[in-house]
């Protein structure tokens, strides 16, 4: 596939392949961008910025709602796309593009929306014959940096509301998984509305390219998904601009003894295995209270051992592959690490390639990686305790705080946990992997910045203006 620059395709001599992480199979190749080019993608955006904020509302929204319609009836093709260059099963890639189909047409929505307030400025003495309001404009030139995990929907999520704000926003994917973002790219320009310039998707390596996007000051806002210290690094070099940062977590889950026990299993092994674990909100920490404790276990390890992992194409399959051998490894060493520690191994641990086998511990110690680092793949660690205040004080106990969840049949208690946990959302009997499109999403302490959300993430991407008349 060929990027987008100034509205138009555009290949380069330098070029960059895209495998699949299952088998190294080469799926296709993108252009190898250069310094030079990100300098022109920007230079292109400063005028698709001033055509974007020209465009009427209803013309943001037909450009979303026709993307949107273009997916649909592509549907498989997309999810192919996204199970082959990602990590995803087919299954779980279909439901990936069934989301994006609803962010665009959320950020079409929310373009109608978008409308500031009267303000009474009577309400100080001396202000009797003053009337006015706000406005919201658009910030002027986004810049995404999307991850892997989400190749497809977590673009939409940094396109859509930038979009529907009036922004021109220049895209740079993960360079292992950019032929979804290219797809979208190509979705959003069928139907002949948009402007040139006012998205550009500019594919190749890391900081070559990406440093230049964060640091140029005619971009005004940096969109970014990723882990923590590329989020402290792009903070770093960004200058005086907004930044909107999704960093990642190490997610707690909280089992009380009245909680209904299938659905708490059921639901926390989907949440920690969904996407093989690559996954910001994975259940990571399971915390379960003494009195259910050796039956949640059975349960719980019983289930992670039926988890069919294989071929990400195939119908029957859970659980896919990590991004790449060196993310297996990583996962694989925090583990050894915890087991030789004093760490107890209920099943998994077993690596080959870039797979990882669904793997479950308890008796982690606290000093390990896996009790406060984001492992970022199918590793979940149990913790007993006694009462609530315990479980509440392990759970805030690390640098992440973007959802925590509860299982709880008592009202007082989920209420108790929802005022306690310092997280940016908290999920009552459902697992941290919960989340719909529309709703805030972003994280405290080391887990963000802002939120997104499609709303959310188009008020960030908006600046307010006030007019003021005294008559």
């Amino acid at each position: 596939m060929k990027m987008l620059l100034n509205g138009e395709w555009l290949d380069r001599p330098r070029q960059m392949d895209v495998r699949d992480p299952q088998d190294g199979s080469l799926i296709d190749t993108v252009p190898m961008a250069s310094a030079g080019d990100m300098l022109a993608a920007i230079e292109a955006a400063v005028a698709g910025a001033q055509r974007a904020r020209c465009l009427p509302t209803h013309r943001r929204m037909a450009i979303l709602q026709q993307g949107a319609d273009f997916i649909a009836a592509q549907h498989e093709e997309y999810a192919r796309t996204i199970a082959r260059e990602g990590v995803k099963t087919i299954r779980e890639a279909r439901k990936e593009v069934s989301r994006c189909i609803d962010t665009l047409r959320i950020s079409a929505e929310e373009a109608r929306r978008l409308a500031g307030e009267t303000i009474p400025f009577d309400q100080r003495p001396g202000s009797e014959h003053r009337v006015g309001y706000f406005v919201r404009e658009p910030v002027g030139i986004v810049g995404a940096i999307t991850p892997f995990n989400d190749p497809l929907n977590l673009v939409a999520h940094k396109v859509g509301p930038a979009l529907a704000a009036g922004n021109a926003i220049v895209v740079k994917p993960d360079s292992k998984t950019p032929l979804s973002a290219l797809k979208l790219a190509e979705a959003l320009l069928s139907s002949g509305l948009l402007p040139r310039g006012v998205l550009q998707v500019i594919t190749g390596k890391g900081s070559e390219i990406g440093d230049i996007l964060v640091r140029d000051q005619r971009v005004r806002m940096i969109s970014f998904t990723g882990g923590l210290e590329v989020g402290q690094d792009i903070a770093g070099k960004a200058g005086l601009k907004k930044i909107g940062m999704e960093l990642g977590s190490n997610a707690p889950v909280i089992v009380m003894p009245d909680a209904d026990l299938e659905l708490a299993v059921e639901a926390n092994v989907s949440g920690a295995f969904w996407a093989a674990g690559q996954n910001c909100l994975h259940v990571q920490r399971l915390l379960v209270h003494d009195a259910i404790y050796e039956a949640f276990v059975d349960r719980f390890v019983a289930r992670t051992r039926a988890y069919r992992v294989g071929d990400k194409l195939d119908e029957q399959t859970d659980m896919g592959c990590l991004i790449n051998e060196a993310a297996a490894r990583r996962v694989d060493d925090m583990v050894q690490e915890a087991v030789a520690a004093g760490a107890t191994l209920l099943t998994g641990g077993n690596r080959w390639g870039t797979f990882y086998d669904p793997t479950v511990l308890e008796n982690v110690p606290a000093s390990c990686s896996l009790a406060c680092d984001e492992v970022y793949g199918p590793v979940t660690i149990l913790y007993r305790f006694r009462t609530l205040d315990e479980a509440i004080a392990v759970a805030n106990g690390v640098n992440y705080g973007l959802q925590a969840g509860i299982f709880t049949s008592n009202l007082q208690t989920a209420l108790r946990a929802a005022a306690e946990l310092h997280v940016g959302g908290v999920m009552i009997n459902e697992s941290t992997d919960y989340r719909i499109d529309a709703m805030p999403f972003g994280g405290v302490k080391g887990s963000g910045l802002g939120r997104e959300g499609v709303k959310f993430a188009l008020h960030e991407m908006t600046e307010p203006k006030v007019v003021c008349f005294s008559l």
